[in-house]
């Protein structure tokens, strides 16, 4: 419990999360490219972009960053999110959502 207690009060957790979405990020990225199946990289790094941002925000927090790294990784995670939002939102020409 106390490895647990030390790795969240000083933020290394976020630090081995990331580590984890890197790698994701990479087999992800390289599933696509060998197969072209799976996520594209754009709604791919949006997405994921979004929840790094709030881990890195919780990190600051977690390591006394301050209030201003704080804020700047949690407007970086909206930023990212509205990104997320609008490559979702485009309709393929000829989809049934396309229609008005």
């Amino acid at each position: 419990m106390a490895l647990l207690e030390q790795l969240v009060t000083s933020g290394r957790i976020v630090d081995i999360m990331l580590a984890f979405v890197v790698i994701e990020i990479v087999l992800l990225l390289l599933l696509h490219r060998l197969t072209g199946n799976g996520i594209a990289p754009l709604p791919l790094l949006t997405n994921i972009g979004a929840g790094a941002s709030l881990m890195l925000a919780l990190r600051a927090d977690l390591t006394g960053a301050g209030w201003t790294w704080v804020a700047v990784f949690l407007v970086a995670a909206l930023v990212l999110h509205v990104s997320d939002l609008a490559v979702r939102w485009q309709r393929a020409p000829g989809s049934a959502g396309a229609r008005r």
